[in-house]
């Protein structure tokens, strides 16, 4: 499998949403040509999976990083090099000034790339929901839990999944992944912006250095995070494989929050192809 010679636009876009479906890179045939892409190490990580299930999403959330990087520079898949950050959060070496950020189910493997922005990216199934709101106390700060308070269930496992996903793409953009609590991120709706953010003081950073917006895509819910401070255009792209193709998709966030004015929408911008 080829990178194919496809020339992205990103005349108004500032943020890239790639999306892949695992079962499409489940036959044997695909499979091994795929992972021609991978580096050593991801292929021996790979072949150590015990069920095909885990075996396909880790595939396929190499395979769309590496293809998806390749359409914004003139690097083979297989030639990008990552290393991982104190806690976990993979980078590109040597630094080409694109940034991305990874989230993947059995179902949806998603890739959030950004020219220099720090960003986060967190997808889940809708059945999640009711999962999440049995762990109660154990990733919902007290502010959020009253904010429960008078909700049918169907509602609090919409809120739940809303949540989950939104801290998730939070201390994913943050570098942090779950190296600190859930329930010291707050994400509170109400009020003139909509959903806010709230930090715990150890978290030592401002709230308002940050954007976030959800959007519903293949069953489930994703959170996209940006570090800015106006609104960001952001393009959903959905790769298949074999041949490697790039479909334009025309979902993309409703909102982004906290709630700012018409005229403080980012002006228009590129990722360049240098």
């Amino acid at each position: 499998m080829v990178c194919t010679n496809y020339s992205v636009d990103m005349e108004k876009e500032l943020l890239h949403l790639w999306c892949a479906n695992p079962e499409d890179f489940k036959p044997a045939t695909i499979a091994e040509a795929c992972a021609t892409m991978l580096s050593e190490e991801e292929r021996a990580h790979w072949q150590a999976f015990r069920f095909d299930k885990q075996r396909c999403e880790y595939l396929t959330t190499r395979v769309l990083v590496r293809t998806a990087l390749s359409h914004y520079r003139p690097v083979a898949p297989s030639s990008w090099r990552f290393e991982l950050k104190k806690y976990g959060k993979p980078f590109i070496v040597p630094d080409c000034g694109l940034r991305f950020n990874l989230s993947h189910s059995p179902r949806l493997v998603v890739c959030l790339i950004s020219h220099g922005t720090e960003i986060g990216v967190d997808a889940e199934p809708y059945e999640s929901g009711v999962r999440i709101v049995e762990l109660g106390h154990e990733v919902f700060s007290p502010m959020e839990l009253a904010q429960f308070v008078g909700m049918r269930d169907a509602e609090k496992s919409d809120r739940a999944l809303s949540l989950w996903t939104l801290k998730e793409a939070y201390l994913k953009a943050r570098g942090m992944g779950l190296t600190h609590s859930l329930n010291k991120v707050s994400f509170l709706y109400g009020g003139r912006a909509g959903i806010r953010l709230e930090l715990d003081s150890p978290l030592d950073e401002k709230a308002d250095g940050w954007l976030f917006s959800h959007l519903e895509h293949a069953g489930h819910r994703i959170a996209v995070m940006a570090q800015g401070a106006s609104a960001f255009d952001l393009q959903l792209i959905e790769m298949r494989p074999m041949p490697v193709s790039a479909n334009y998709l025309t979902t993309a966030p409703g909102q982004w929050y906290p709630l700012i004015t018409e005229d403080q929408v980012r002006a228009p911008g590129e990722l360049d192809n240098s």
